[in-house]
């Protein structure tokens, strides 16, 4: 179980990686990109950025209930 858990953890983080590997590069390479405003007055490099936030977040959450196993359950049900 708990190999699973870390080869799951590993490629959550992989993908983490990529995300924001992209963001870097992007600011590296073509920061003139990170300018263009695609939401009401708001620019790509701070869309960008809550994005990794919200996809942080939803990475951990997924991590979360993908490495719940049955006994956290029956645990969680035997309690008064």
């Amino acid at each position: 179980m708990r190999e699973r858990n870390a080869r799951l953890g590993r490629w959550l983080f992989l993908i983490y990686l990529a995300l924001y590997g992209g963001f870097v590069l992007l600011n590296a390479f073509s920061p003139q990109t990170m300018e263009w405003i695609p939401l009401g007055g708001i620019n790509l490099a701070v869309v960008y950025g809550f994005g990794l936030i919200v996809a942080a977040f939803v990475l951990a959450m997924l991590y979360g209930v993908l490495c719940r196993n049955d006994s956290d359950d029956q645990q969680l049900e035997e309690r008064p």
